[in-house]
């Protein structure tokens, strides 16, 4: 039977377990996957398992299956919600270690279809627990990571962080469903001893995330000569972090992180959203320059700058007016620090999206949904 050995200090040694990541073909899931096997001298198993909704995208992952899969790498199409088939996984793969990155987690869709949240966020991590504790019985050589958002916190005044410690007050369907789950995987821990962590991180961008996100979305809109939208007056304030440095912070979790415990991860990096889409226009600026941007020239569209493409809509229902982190514990505890400031990191995620306009195109254009149907209908 597999598990999680323990090193001579007692901290588990995962380089070499079984590891289920749910969601492993979204935008952070697909990350931590790459990074595992480019940065950490991983030589287990790791098992990618996602439905592969609207934001799945295995593109994301093909150099790692053509170089890891059916040897370190595997993939497994499914619902968290399936628990006959999150049994099966487990079973056939010895599963020690769950990474739990699968979630519905777009605030302006939650509004307007809370349903679906309400069914994954939730109903999702109680099938994905049970099926843990279920599998595992009162091991304690296993772990089950649980990954969650600062937005369960609620909305932070002029001053002030969000500690783990703070008390939940979550303002729209999203965060809430994210708070009941991080309840019930603290509650799995108290009740039935499941070794469980979680962790809280503040806003992740880098390459591979979805374009209906804020940065992306300024990005490829800018590119193309469509308007930037900013809601309301632009100045409530995000958090951001490299999603890299996230993947770095859930690692060191999952190697020497405190069974029960949660750990904020932030950037330690606060801007208003206006003056982070200021800044992509700026860099887009030096990267593609607008006078050299084909797209726009050959429209009939007249601007000197992107800046002037910035338009101000309507705010978004119950919009959080500012998040902070405070990471000192996982910085004190676990030896954790982001490793990219937000200008590297932004110029990093500009230029990943100007290298890669196939991986948008794919897609916008239905032309990733056929890939799918092609390669992956059969794993189903």
């Amino acid at each position: 039977m597999s598990s999680i050995k323990k090193s001579e200090s007692g901290v588990p040694n995962i380089e070499s377990t079984n590891i289920l990541v749910t969601g492993g073909a979204g935008f952070i899931g697909s990350n931590f996957i790459r990074y595992v096997f480019e940065k950490t001298g991983f030589t287990g198993t790791l098992v990618n398992y996602d439905k592969l909704t609207y934001a799945g995208n295995l593109m994301n992952l093909v150099d790692i299956d053509g170089k890891f899969g059916n040897k370190n790498y595997f993939f497994e199409r499914g619902d968290i919600n399936d628990y006959g088939n999150v049994k099966r996984v487990f079973s056939k793969y010895d599963i020690t270690l769950v990474v739990h990155f699968a979630a519905e987690s777009h605030v302006d869709r939650s509004i307007f279809g809370p349903k679906e949240f309400i069914e994954t966020n939730v109903n999702g991590t109680f099938t994905m627990l049970e099926a843990s504790r279920q599998h595992w019985a009162s091991r304690q050589d296993v772990r089950f990571h649980h990954i969650s958002t600062d937005e369960v916190y609620g909305s932070l005044g002029e001053s002030g962080y969000f500690f783990e410690t703070t008390p939940y007050d979550p303002r729209s369907p999203y965060s809430a469903s994210k708070a009941a789950s991080d309840h019930l995987a603290r509650a799995y821990f108290h009740t039935y001893g499941l070794p469980i962590t979680v962790s809280n991180c503040s806003n992740n961008y880098g390459p591979y995330h979805f374009p209906e996100k804020l940065i992306p979305l300024v990005i490829l809109n800018a590119v193309e000569g469509k308007p930037l939208p900013v809601y309301g007056d632009g100045k409530n304030v995000r958090d951001w972090l490299y999603v890299e440095d996230h993947c770095e912070a859930v690692w060191q979790i999952l190697m020497k992180g405190r069974t029960g415990e949660t750990y904020n991860i932030g950037g330690e990096c606060e801007k208003q959203n206006i003056d982070v889409v200021n800044s992509i226009c700026e860099i887009l600026e030096q990267l593609h320059p607008l006078k050299d941007n084909k797209e726009i020239k050959n429209s009939k569209l007249k601007t000197q700058n992107y800046k002037e493409l910035i338009t101000f809509v309507g705010d978004r229902p119950g919009h959080d007016r500012r998040y902070a982190i405070n990471c000192d514990k996982i910085k004190n505890e676990l030896g954790w620090k982001r490793q990219h400031g937000f200008e590297d990191g932004l110029r990093r995620t500009i230029a990943w999206y100007l290298d890669n306009r196939a991986w948008v195109s794919n897609i916008r254009s239905g032309e990733y949904a056929k890939w799918i149907e092609k390669n992956y209908t059969s794993r189903a």
